[in-house]
Protein backbone atom coordinates (compact mmCIF):
# COMPACT_ATOMS: atom_id res chain seq x y z
CA UNK A 1 0.00 0.00 0.00
CA UNK A 2 2.84 2.42 0.82
CA UNK A 3 4.39 1.85 -2.62
CA UNK A 4 1.07 2.69 -4.29
CA UNK A 5 0.69 5.83 -2.19
CA UNK A 6 4.23 6.95 -3.03
CA UNK A 7 3.74 6.20 -6.74
CA UNK A 8 0.44 8.12 -6.90
CA UNK A 9 1.84 11.06 -4.96
CA UNK A 10 4.68 11.36 -7.49
CA UNK A 11 2.25 11.02 -10.40
CA UNK A 12 -0.45 13.42 -9.16
CA UNK A 13 1.25 15.67 -6.63
CA UNK A 14 -1.66 15.13 -4.23
CA UNK A 15 -1.11 14.87 -0.47
CA UNK A 16 -0.59 11.56 1.35
CA UNK A 17 -3.98 11.66 3.05
CA UNK A 18 -5.79 12.47 -0.21
CA UNK A 19 -3.98 9.68 -2.08
CA UNK A 20 -4.65 7.15 0.68
CA UNK A 21 -8.36 8.06 0.76
CA UNK A 22 -8.61 7.86 -3.05
CA UNK A 23 -6.92 4.44 -3.06
CA UNK A 24 -9.30 3.22 -0.37
CA UNK A 25 -12.31 4.56 -2.31
CA UNK A 26 -10.97 2.86 -5.47
CA UNK A 27 -10.35 -0.40 -3.60
CA UNK A 28 -6.66 -0.32 -4.52
CA UNK A 29 -7.16 0.33 -8.25
CA UNK A 30 -4.53 2.96 -9.14
CA UNK A 31 -6.20 4.13 -12.38
CA UNK A 32 -9.50 4.62 -10.58
CA UNK A 33 -7.73 6.45 -7.74
CA UNK A 34 -6.16 8.88 -10.24
CA UNK A 35 -9.64 9.62 -11.65
CA UNK A 36 -10.99 10.16 -8.13
CA UNK A 37 -8.13 12.58 -7.38
CA UNK A 38 -8.78 14.44 -10.64
CA UNK A 39 -12.47 14.75 -9.85
CA UNK A 40 -11.72 16.05 -6.37
CA UNK A 41 -9.22 18.51 -7.87
CA UNK A 42 -11.98 19.84 -10.14
CA UNK A 43 -14.34 20.13 -7.17
CA UNK A 44 -11.73 22.16 -5.30
CA UNK A 45 -11.16 24.30 -8.38
CA UNK A 46 -14.87 25.10 -8.64
CA UNK A 47 -15.00 26.08 -4.96
CA UNK A 48 -11.94 28.30 -5.29
CA UNK A 49 -12.94 29.87 -8.63
CA UNK A 50 -15.03 32.53 -6.88
CA UNK A 51 -12.03 33.81 -4.93
CA UNK A 52 -10.15 36.84 -6.21
CA UNK A 53 -6.93 36.20 -8.14
CA UNK A 54 -4.96 39.46 -8.39
CA UNK A 55 -1.37 38.28 -8.09
CA UNK A 56 0.50 36.24 -10.66
CA UNK A 57 3.08 36.24 -13.40
CA UNK A 58 3.51 36.98 -17.08
CA UNK A 59 5.19 34.07 -18.82
CA UNK A 60 6.82 34.06 -22.24
CA UNK A 61 7.72 31.28 -24.61
CA UNK A 62 9.87 31.61 -27.74
CA UNK A 63 10.06 28.55 -29.98
CA UNK A 64 13.52 27.23 -30.85
CA UNK A 65 13.22 28.45 -34.46
CA UNK A 66 12.74 32.01 -33.15
CA UNK A 67 9.69 32.53 -35.37
CA UNK A 68 6.86 31.76 -32.91
CA UNK A 69 6.39 33.27 -29.45
CA UNK A 70 3.65 33.80 -26.90
CA UNK A 71 2.88 35.72 -23.72
CA UNK A 72 0.33 34.80 -21.07
CA UNK A 73 -0.89 36.32 -17.80
CA UNK A 74 -1.51 33.70 -15.14
CA UNK A 75 -3.20 34.90 -11.97
CA UNK A 76 -3.28 33.47 -8.45
CA UNK A 77 -4.44 34.77 -5.08
CA UNK A 78 -1.15 35.53 -3.29
CA UNK A 79 2.34 36.72 -4.16
CA UNK A 80 3.63 33.68 -2.22
CA UNK A 81 2.15 31.35 -4.85
CA UNK A 82 3.19 33.69 -7.67
CA UNK A 83 6.80 33.12 -6.59
CA UNK A 84 6.29 29.33 -6.36
CA UNK A 85 8.34 27.41 -8.98
CA UNK A 86 5.45 25.03 -9.74
CA UNK A 87 3.15 27.97 -10.49
CA UNK A 88 5.80 29.60 -12.71
CA UNK A 89 6.29 26.29 -14.52
CA UNK A 90 2.53 26.07 -15.13
CA UNK A 91 2.60 29.56 -16.64
CA UNK A 92 5.52 28.58 -18.92
CA UNK A 93 3.71 25.40 -19.98
CA UNK A 94 0.57 27.37 -20.84
CA UNK A 95 2.66 29.89 -22.82
CA UNK A 96 4.26 27.00 -24.74
CA UNK A 97 0.81 25.51 -25.39
CA UNK A 98 -0.42 28.85 -26.75
CA UNK A 99 2.55 29.04 -29.12
CA UNK A 100 1.94 25.48 -30.32
CA UNK A 101 -1.88 25.38 -30.54
CA UNK A 102 -2.81 29.00 -31.28
CA UNK A 103 -6.03 29.29 -29.26
CA UNK A 104 -8.19 32.26 -30.21
CA UNK A 105 -10.19 32.63 -26.98
CA UNK A 106 -9.77 31.62 -23.33
CA UNK A 107 -13.14 29.82 -22.90
CA UNK A 108 -15.61 28.30 -25.37
CA UNK A 109 -18.27 30.79 -24.31
CA UNK A 110 -15.94 33.66 -25.31
CA UNK A 111 -16.34 32.85 -29.02
CA UNK A 112 -18.48 35.67 -30.50
CA UNK A 113 -21.99 34.84 -31.73
CA UNK A 114 -21.20 36.43 -35.13
CA UNK A 115 -18.33 34.00 -35.68
CA UNK A 116 -20.54 31.04 -34.77
CA UNK A 117 -23.29 32.31 -37.09
CA UNK A 118 -20.84 32.43 -40.04
CA UNK A 119 -19.59 28.92 -39.28
CA UNK A 120 -23.18 27.62 -39.00
CA UNK A 121 -23.92 28.98 -42.50
CA UNK A 122 -20.91 27.09 -43.87
CA UNK A 123 -21.84 23.88 -42.04
CA UNK A 124 -25.45 24.11 -43.23
CA UNK A 125 -24.31 24.41 -46.85
CA UNK A 126 -21.98 21.43 -46.38
CA UNK A 127 -24.87 19.36 -44.96
CA UNK A 128 -27.06 20.29 -47.95
CA UNK A 129 -24.28 19.26 -50.36
CA UNK A 130 -23.91 15.97 -48.47
CA UNK A 131 -27.70 15.54 -48.81
CA UNK A 132 -28.23 15.00 -45.07
CA UNK A 133 -31.87 15.00 -43.94
CA UNK A 134 -32.92 18.51 -42.86
CA UNK A 135 -34.53 17.06 -39.74
CA UNK A 136 -31.12 16.18 -38.27
CA UNK A 137 -29.45 19.52 -39.11
CA UNK A 138 -30.02 21.04 -35.63
CA UNK A 139 -28.37 18.09 -33.84
CA UNK A 140 -25.41 18.02 -36.24
CA UNK A 141 -24.96 21.81 -36.07
CA UNK A 142 -25.03 21.67 -32.26
CA UNK A 143 -22.25 19.07 -32.26
CA UNK A 144 -20.17 21.00 -34.81
CA UNK A 145 -20.54 24.20 -32.79
CA UNK A 146 -19.39 22.53 -29.57
CA UNK A 147 -16.41 20.96 -31.33
CA UNK A 148 -15.48 24.28 -32.97
CA UNK A 149 -15.71 26.21 -29.70
CA UNK A 150 -13.61 23.57 -27.88
CA UNK A 151 -10.94 23.52 -30.59
CA UNK A 152 -10.29 27.28 -30.55
CA UNK A 153 -10.63 27.90 -26.79
CA UNK A 154 -7.51 27.57 -24.64
CA UNK A 155 -9.12 25.91 -21.62
CA UNK A 156 -10.78 23.13 -23.64
CA UNK A 157 -7.86 22.30 -25.93
CA UNK A 158 -5.96 19.06 -25.20
CA UNK A 159 -2.76 20.09 -23.41
CA UNK A 160 0.17 19.88 -25.82
CA UNK A 161 2.39 17.93 -23.37
CA UNK A 162 -0.34 15.48 -22.27
CA UNK A 163 -3.25 14.96 -24.67
CA UNK A 164 -5.23 13.16 -21.93
CA UNK A 165 -5.74 16.51 -20.15
CA UNK A 166 -7.22 19.76 -21.35
CA UNK A 167 -5.51 22.99 -20.31
CA UNK A 168 -8.50 23.54 -17.99
CA UNK A 169 -7.91 20.10 -16.41
CA UNK A 170 -4.23 20.95 -15.91
CA UNK A 171 -5.12 24.21 -14.17
CA UNK A 172 -7.73 22.43 -12.01
CA UNK A 173 -5.11 19.88 -10.93
CA UNK A 174 -2.74 22.70 -9.93
CA UNK A 175 -5.54 24.46 -8.03
CA UNK A 176 -6.14 21.24 -6.10
CA UNK A 177 -2.44 20.85 -5.38
CA UNK A 178 -1.50 24.48 -4.67
CA UNK A 179 -4.75 25.36 -2.91
CA UNK A 180 -5.42 28.71 -4.59
CA UNK A 181 -7.57 29.97 -7.41
CA UNK A 182 -5.62 30.14 -10.68
CA UNK A 183 -6.93 31.96 -13.73
CA UNK A 184 -5.64 32.70 -17.20
CA UNK A 185 -5.69 36.37 -18.11
CA UNK A 186 -4.82 37.85 -21.47
CA UNK A 187 -2.62 35.99 -23.89
CA UNK A 188 -1.01 36.68 -27.26
CA UNK A 189 0.75 34.63 -29.89
CA UNK A 190 3.24 36.03 -32.39
CA UNK A 191 4.44 34.37 -35.58
CA UNK A 192 6.72 35.49 -38.41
Amino acid sequence: MLDKIKKLREKTGAGVVEVKKALMDAKGDEAKAVEILRKRGHEKAVKKSERSAREGVVAAYVHTNGKIASLVELFCETDFVARNEEFKELAKDIAMHIAAMNPQYAKPEDVPAEEIAKEREIWTEQLKIEKKPAAIFPKILEGKEKKYRDEIALLTQPFVKNQDLTVGDLIAEKIGKIGENIQVGKFSRFEL
